[in-house]
Parts: structure tokens; sequence; C-alpha cells
């Protein structure tokens, strides 16, 4: 199948999309994997009904998968395969940001986590959705570049919402936060309107057969290490400012800044990571970032005070980016355009599977024994991906997967 893809508008305004789609990821990702763990402690929520909420509102992420392959089959209104469903899953999650603030998480637990599951949902939609974008429309001795567009746009999301949500939160209200978030959302808005599908090539049509891709043991790898490395950074990161907030005190302000600090280390992880897979290969970067995450996740249970905290903090959210940018530059690799958004969306939620399971477990395991010790059996979880390295990218052959895209 043909590897470089036509451009559906000028590369600036492209670029400039994808970031301000990511941003509004990031925005709603810097609520529901940092300060929900505090806003839901303050209605005297259980670290396990935590752990509950936060499995439940990832859920979304899983079921991509069909979202991907409705966007791959059906184009909607007449307006293309992509940008119906970026819009549509836009509006969703502004939507439910503006009524989340008046439920109550204790006594209407139910209510709030069903609405958290639409507003994940809307963010999966054009979520997968853009990224089928980005794979029908970017040639692939750009990837390298969108995906650290991507990577960078959601974490600067992370970094200017998360300190402002926290000032919101603290000085005025949360309703302000949230529904501050909901105006970030709605930022891509207006380009997204405006964006134009190229029309679809024959080798891109979808077809069913492309799925027999995953019947391949480098695939089902390339999944499982997805799942892996998302239950371990998801999992240690729900946890970063409850420990904090334990070990010394931790106001809503001060856990934005945090965070913050941890989104500064995602960017620069990010295009670290990047331009290490481009560089070195997928399978030297995927070992890179599994020493970097190991040794960045252990370092978290040494947080006992607020001067060592912020270079672990950062520390952690590098190893986040870097890990980060080396998986989603192999899952681009993979790609088949024919299922483009599908296949990505079907890696995306195999490895989002893994970040519930991780969010569940971290919850559970620091009832039980604590921040320190839950940190390190995290780090050491790590560990496992050796085995899948060896079978997703052969030594033999390191560089085998750069030219499957389109052709599993």
């Amino acid at each position: 199948m043909t590897t470089t893809a036509p451009v559906a508008m000028p590369r600036t305004r492209r670029y400039v999309t994808f970031a301000l789609l990511y941003l509004a990821q990031g925005s709603i990702l810097s609520y529901f994997t940092a300060l929900n763990a505090l806003y839901l402690l303050s209605f005297d929520l259980s670290l396990a009904q935590i752990g509950l909420f936060g499995m439940i509102a990832m859920t979304p992420f899983v079921l991509k998968i069909f979202l991907g392959m409705i966007s791959d089959r059906f184009s909607l209104f007449g307006r293309g395969h992509r940008i119906p469903y970026i819009v549509i899953g836009l509006l969703v999650q502004a939507g439910g940001l503006l009524v989340l603030p008046f439920l109550n998480p204790k006594t209407q637990f139910g209510l709030f986590t069903g609405l958290a599951f639409l507003i994940m949902t809307g963010m999966a939609l054009y979520d997968t959705s853009t990224d089928g974008f980005a794979l029908d429309t970017t040639a692939e001795d750009e990837q390298g570049r969108v995906q650290g567009i991507m990577v960078g746009g959601r974490a600067a999301g992370v970094v200017v919402v998360s300190i402002a949500l926290g000032a919101l939160a603290q000085l005025a209200s949360w309703q302000i936060a949230f529904w501050m978030l909901a105006a970030v959302t709605l930022l891509p808005l207006p380009l997204a309107l405006t964006l134009r599908e190229p029309p679809r090539l024959p080798d891109r049509r979808f077809q069913w057969a492309a799925f027999r891709s995953f019947a391949r043991r480098p695939v089902v790898a390339l999944a499982l290490l997805g799942a892996l490395y998302s239950a371990v950074t998801l999992g240690a990161n729900q946890l970063v400012n409850p420990a904090l907030q334990a070990n010394f005190g931790l106001t809503l302000l001060m856990a934005g800044f945090y965070t913050a600090a941890w989104g500064v280390g995602v960017i620069i992880g990010g295009i670290s990571g990047g331009r290490r897979a481009d560089r070195l290969g997928h399978r030297r970067a995927v070992l890179g970032a599994m020493i970097v995450s190991t040794v960045a996740v252990a370092g978290l249970a040494l947080m006992r005070g607020p001067l060592i905290a912020w270079p672990l903090v950062i520390a952690f959210g590098f190893a986040y980016g870097f890990y980060e940018a080396v998986y989603f530059a192999s899952a681009m690799g993979f790609a088949d355009l024919r299922i483009a958004a599908s296949m990505f969306a079907i890696l995306m939620a195999v490895a989002n599977l893994g970040s519930a399971i991780g969010l569940a477990l971290s919850g559970v395991l620091a009832d039980a024994l604590g921040y320190p010790v839950t940190f390190l059996i995290f780090a050491a979880a790590n560990l496992l991906v050796l085995p899948l390295v060896g079978i997703v990218f052969p030594a033999q052959r390191p560089a085998a997967h750069a030219g499957s895209q389109g052709q599993l």
C-alpha cells in the first residue's frame, strides 16, 4: 500500500489543529489523572472508591476499537470519516464538564461516575478520529514530528490548565474550574469546523481483511507492551498528589504547581523520546524507556519532603512523556492505513485497559501497603516488558517494522 499520505490542508494549520486538539485532551487529563483524586478525597471517598471511579472513567478508551471502526467505515453528514466525529466528541466533553460540578460524588457516586464516563467517551471519540486524521494526512517522513506535536500539545494542556485549575478551585470554586475546562475543550472547535479531508484512495478504503494483522505475534506483543507501560505510568501518576498530601500536606494550588512541573517533564520527555526513537530505532528506544520509567517510578517512593519532591516529580514526568512518545511512534509504524483509526484505536484501547487496571490496583495497593511500597511494586512491574520487546522487535531485525505501515 501507499505509504505517503496526501495532505488535506496547509502543514502549519494542520499542526496547530493537532496541537489544540491534544491541548483539549491534556486539559481533561490534568483533572482526571491528577486533581480528580484530591477533588474526590474532599468528599471523603476512599482510595478504593477513587480507584474504581478511575477505572470506569477510563473504560471508554478501551471502547475506542468500536469508535475507530465507525470512523474508518462511515462518512458522517457528508463531511468525511474524521471531522464530524471530532466535532461531536468535543461538544460531548464540553457539555459534560458544564454539568459535572452540580453532582455530589459522595451521595451521587453512580451518576457522577456515569457522567465522567460520558465525558471520557467524547474525549475518546475525538481522540481516535484525530489519530485517524493524522494517519490519513501525514507522510511517513513527518510522523515523528506530528507525534511530538501531539504529545507536546497534550502535556502543554496539562501544564497550563493544572496551574489554572488548582488556583481556580482553591481561590474561586470547583464549578468555575470545571467550566474553564469546558472552555479549553472548545478552543479547537473553530479550526475543526473548517477542516477538509482528502478523498479516500482505493488502497486506503476500509477492508475487514486488514484486521488479520492482529493475528501476528509482534502486534499482539506490542499491544501487551502498551497495556503494561500504561498500567505502570497511569497507576503511579494517580498516587503522586495523594502521596504528597499524605507526606507533608498539599493545597490545591500547590497540587496544580506540582502537576505543572510533571507536565514540563512530559514535554521534555516526549520530545526526547521521539528523537531517540528516530535515531536509535524503536527496540532500543523502548528498552531505554523501560529503564527510565523504572528508575523514575521507584524514585517516587522517596518523596518525603517538598524539596526532594520537585525533581522526583519532574523526573517522573520525563519518564512518562518519553515512554508515551516511544510507544506511540512504534504503534504508528504498525498501523495499516486501510483501518488506520481502528488499528491505532485497538492498540490504544489495550493500552488504556492497562491504564484502567493500573488505576484500580494503585488505589487498592496504596490503601493496603502505603504509597512507597506501591511505587516500588509498580517500578518492578516495568521489567515484564523485557520478553515482549524481543517479540515485537527481533534483535536480528531491529528496523523491520519501519516499513510495515499499511502492509501488515
